[in-house]
């Protein structure tokens, strides 16, 4: 090996080493599709729900009696459903995430990490709170739109502190965001191919391409 490639050497390994430094990079693909599955699983269940429970009227309509008052169980299910494709995605990407940062030798909660999670945590918690001001304020028709799009500005956010292409899946999210606010009707629809769909492709795009090799 000559003295150049020798150099060349050391500096990619002095990249690489500032990288790892700068950035999370123990970001499991299948976590992703694990994720898409459950939203699936939530939205197929908030569909035959409302094929069980209500007509053809968009589902958010549902949202109100007659009386114009809150309809409760309708609400709740909804919130059940939410929360628990949240709880199983939180807790499935942690433990696959914690099992390849040990895997490769690395500590999870590192500094670029806690960058991570605190740029992803504004915009979700900001999103959160906006959604359930939305469901008070009877804009329930609002809340998968806006869902979609503050998730996609999380990932935006905290892409820079992890692999880049988490950015492109954020502006994916946005658009369809965007459009599930523009056909308002079919808002679960949008919601079932952010969450899910999307989330499929891109977690076993990301597997094959970054972590099976």
């Amino acid at each position: 090996m000559s003295n150049t490639e020798e150099q060349l050497e050391a500096l990619h390994d002095i990249r690489k080493m500032m990288e790892r430094s700068s950035r999370f990079l123990s970001l499991n693909g299948l976590s992703g599709v694990f994720v898409g599955l459950f939203a699936l699983a939530g939205a197929a269940a908030a569909y035959l729900y409302l094929q069980t429970k209500h007509g053809n009227l968009p589902y958010f309509e549902y949202a109100k009696n007659e009386k114009g008052e809150m309809n409760m169980p309708f609400v709740t299910f909804f919130l059940i459903d939410a929360l628990s494709v949240l709880v199983l995605s939180l807790f499935t990407s942690t433990y696959l995430t914690v099992k390849k940062a040990r895997k490769a030798g690395e500590k999870v909660w590192t500094n670029s990490g806690k960058q991570l999670m605190y740029n992803m945590a504004i915009p979700l918690a900001t999103g959160g709170m906006f959604c359930l001001i939305m469901v008070v304020q009877g804009y329930t028709g609002m809340v998968a739109p806006a869902t979609l799009v503050f998730y996609g500005l999380a990932l935006v956010n905290a892409s820079k502190y992890t692999f880049e292409h988490i950015k492109y899946l954020g502006l994916v999210q946005i658009s369809l965001g965007l459009l599930a606010a523009v056909f308002i009707n079919h808002g679960l629809l949008f919601w079932a191919l952010g969450f899910g769909l999307v989330h499929i492709i891109y977690g076993t795009i990301a597997y094959f391409t970054f972590e099976k090799k």
